[in-house]
């Protein structure tokens, strides 16, 4: 008899699959970015924190649809804003949020241009 047949159903190498709650979450959190208007503003919210003014004009998009990404990208956990002054400033929160969308655009880098895949 082989190791892996000793395994429950449904487990992985790394142990079970994550709960519901969790996969329905980080579906939540793919298809937000999804969208190539909200991942160019996660693309630009890596690196510090910007206002809605900012991220219209570095992302190419209306100031009124750039509003409508970030409440969407706050709702999902995405991003995270606070005030200052009348401004609010947003930014991509957290460190899991970050390398995801680098990694996501650095793997279509690879595609796009052919190069090799890293393990």
């Amino acid at each position: 008899m082989y190791a892996r047949e000793t395994e429950p159903v449904g487990s992985t190498e790394r142990g079970r699959l994550p709960d519901d709650a969790r996969v329905e979450t980080a579906v939540v959190a793919l298809r937000m970015l999804a969208d190539p208007t909200r991942l160019r503003l996660m693309w630009t919210l890596r690196d510090g924190e910007f206002d809605v003014g900012s991220l219209a004009t570095a992302v190419g998009a209306a100031r009124p649809a750039v509003s409508q990404h970030l409440a969407k990208l706050l709702l999902a956990g995405l991003v995270s804003s606070r005030r200052d002054g009348r401004r609010a400033l947003y930014r991509a929160r957290g460190g899991h949020v970050r390398r995801l969308v680098t990694e996501v655009i650095l793997a279509a880098e690879h595609r796009v241009t052919g190069a090799a895949e890293h393990d």
